[in-house]
């Protein structure tokens, strides 16, 4: 079982049940409506030793940042705030101590940065390895929502920053070179908080989603919930220093913003985006009504069996 097929048998086992209010699975975060115009999202995710991270490539205190780094990408991913998270690990006995501080000041650190409070969580005792997974919640008025189901056909798909830095970094750490430009970028992501809410209130933007996988799969996503198509220029992918085409289109973990944006205005939304933050939006694409995606070489289709991460 693919993990996708996996996600799509838990929603049919769960489809009968009442919702609560809650929009169901499908998007980086879970959406409860407050009724006041505004909602909360909900998004966790986990991350396991020898699987997402080797202990002996990242400190403590490094884990403890991209721990939290990467839900409050998925916060910014819909345009929403992040206010506040829930943080539960299972230590090893050698992770107690002097590295479990570590990790916490780390984690105390990011959270500072963003104004986000730790409201709760678990400990718990493991066998083997460290296991982490953190619940973070944001904060947003409805009108500024960005979902993956908001593509429309001739719609330009832009990112929010070059890709293929982590996927570097991870190349140069399973070679054993840890002390690399881009393995320090793979050990300390970037979330993109302020330009995901930047984002999220601009109307002339559709669809919108953080880059966990890589951009091969990721935009798989957006085509399958707007039931759309999509062309990508592998000339225009804006590949980071140290990473060909291929790792900036398939690498993952970059936590740079995907999204698609109304073409009459998306011109516009990038000199803006840069007079804000100082950094392009890149194109590198537009929506399609094909269902399919096609790679572009210099405007002609090409045969690319491209894809990003996949967790099974």
């Amino acid at each position: 079982m693919t993990e996708f097929g996996f996600i799509d048998r838990i929603r049919e086992l769960f489809a009968a049940l009442p919702a609560n209010g809650f929009e169901g699975i499908g998007d980086d975060c879970a959406v409860l409506p407050l009724g006041n115009g505004e909602s909360l999202v909900f998004t966790t995710d986990m991350l396991a030793e020898s699987v997402h991270f080797l202990r002996s490539a990242i400190t403590a205190r490094e884990l403890g940042r991209k721990s939290l780094a990467v839900n409050l990408s998925d916060v910014a991913a819909m345009g929403a705030r992040p206010v506040a998270t829930l943080l539960s690990l299972s230590l090893s006995a050698d992770a107690t101590g002097v590295w479990a501080e570590e990790f916490m000041q780390g984690y105390r650190e990011l959270s500072e940065q963003f104004g986000v409070t730790l409201a709760g969580g678990d400990t718990t005792r493991s066998a083997a390895g460290i296991t982490i997974n953190v619940t973070a919640i944001g904060r947003i008025a409805d009108t500024h929502i960005k979902r993956r189901s908001g593509a429309l056909p001739g719609d330009v798909i832009l990112t929010a920053g070059e890709l293929g830095a982590s996927g570097a970094g991870l190349r140069d750490i399973l070679a054993g070179r840890s002390d690399t430009p881009a393995a320090a970028v793979h050990r300390n992501p970037q979330p993109q908080v302020a330009e995901g809410i930047w984002l999220g209130a601009r109307p002339e933007v559709h669809a919108m989603m953080d880059i966990s996988d890589g951009l091969a799969s990721d935009i798989r996503h957006i085509m399958e919930r707007s039931g759309a198509g999509a062309e990508i220029d592998t000339d225009r992918i804006p590949a980071a220093a140290g990473a060909d085409t291929q790792t900036a289109a398939c690498g993952g973990e970059d936590y740079k913003l995907l999204l698609t944006a109304d073409a009459a205005a998306a011109g516009q939304l990038a000199a803006d985006f840069r007079t804000r933050f100082g950094t392009p939006l890149y194109p590198v694409g537009r929506i399609t009504k094909t269902g399919e995606l096609v790679w572009l070489e210099n405007g002609a289709p090409r045969t690319l069996d491209w894809h990003g991460y996949t967790h099974y």
